[in-house]
């Protein structure tokens, strides 16, 4: 029985119409995967070009703040999905425009922007809370035994190996022990960090602060992840970080499956 290589490439672009211009459409009609999942895109449907919302032969699916510009996540598609949800179904969480869930034949994708917690410890509460939440919807379509891949920005870098400076950062949001503890939890619950299940390695980043220009000197974070759970592991053949990619204070990430 023959396999087909498919590809979900997931990217905080900071910023669907600037990133737009740095180049981004050439990237992804060269790329050309399967799905693209976008965050941050900080951008209604109706302040967008028709060249962004039809990209040669992709859907797109939007799930906006209700605030413009910020939030805001979306998904590229070849592949007509058999249903999409977009949020939680939570007046608390969905208007910030946080989460894509689509399902497809062999996997359910989730596509999530994750809170970020620094603005004090409201937002701490209000990202752990959203963890919570998103993964109980997880573990509900795991029980009807579905593979599962979430993938995004999770604004949380779980162990010292996934920052430049742990020591500097123990403080500082992204790294607090409770914000790591999460990360601790979503693994016991058994999902798996696809990159670092086959990366054991150090300096690989995928954010760097742009305010200190950190790019130049590697100075940066692992916030962006895929997490699979692990009946479907199976299914992954790799997991990539494209450092090299520029345009955004993030850089994109690729999972790659065996379908």
């Amino acid at each position: 029985m023959s396999t087909v290589n498919f590809r979900i490439l997931c990217w905080n672009v900071n910023g669907i119409r600037s990133i737009w211009k740095k180049g981004f459409p050439d990237w992804f009609s060269r790329e050309a995967p399967d799905i693209l999942c976008l965050q941050e895109t900080k951008a209604h449907p109706d302040q967008l070009d028709h060249e962004i919302l039809n990209f040669e032969d992709y859907k797109s699916y939007w799930n906006p703040a209700e605030k413009k510009g910020y939030s805001g996540v979306a998904i590229y598609t070849q592949h007509e999905p058999i249903r999409t949800v977009l949020g939680l179904n939570s007046l608390y969480f969905d208007g910030e425009g946080r989460v894509i869930e689509m399902e497809f034949e062999s996997f359910i994708l989730f596509n999530v922007y994750f809170p970020n917690g620094g603005r004090g410890p409201e937002r701490i509460k209000y990202k752990l809370d959203f963890y919570a939440e998103l993964f109980k919807r997880a573990e509900q379509l795991r029980l009807e035994k579905k593979n599962i891949i979430i993938c995004g920005d999770y604004n949380t870098a779980h162990k010292e190996i996934d920052l430049a400076r742990p020591k500097e950062n123990a403080k500082t949001s992204g790294f607090l022990p409770e914000e790591r503890a999460w990360i601790d939890n979503i693994v016991e619950l058994g999902y798996v960090d696809t990159f670092r299940e086959q990366n054991p390695d150090p300096n690989w980043y995928t954010y760097w602060d742009a305010f200190t220009r950190a790019r130049e000197r590697n100075a940066g974070w692992r916030i962006d992840y895929f997490f699979a759970s692990a009946e479907s592991m199976n299914r992954v053949s790799k997991s990539l970080i494209h450092m090299d990619v520029m345009g955004s204070d993030h850089c994109p990430i690729e999972l790659q499956l065996q379908l």
